[in-house]
C-alpha cells in the first residue's frame, strides 16, 4: 500500500490542534487596510479554527499531521 500524499496547499494553510481540529490564519488582512479599524486588524492576527463541517476534508488532505 503506497503512502498518501499530503496536499501541500493545505499544509501551508492549516495546523493541527491538540484536540484534533485545525487552525488557520484569518482572511481580509492583505490589502485595503486603511478603511479597517486598528481593532479589527489587531483581532485578525489571532488564528481562527476551521468550521467543524470542513475538518473532515482537511483531515483527508493532511493525513500525517
Amino acid at each position: 500500500m503506497p503512502k498518501i500524499k499530503t496536499n501541500r496547499g493545505a499544509a501551508k494553510r492549516f495546523r493541527r490542534t491538540g484536540n484534533g481540529g485545525f487552525k488557520c490564519g484569518q482572511s481580509h488582512k492583505r490589502h485595503i487596510l486603511t478603511k479597517k479599524s486598528t481593532k479589527r486588524k489587531r483581532q485578525l492576527r489571532a488564528p481562527a479554527t476551521i468550521h467543524p463541517s470542513d475538518v473532515r476534508m482537511a483531515r483527508r488532505m493532511m493525513p500525517y499531521s
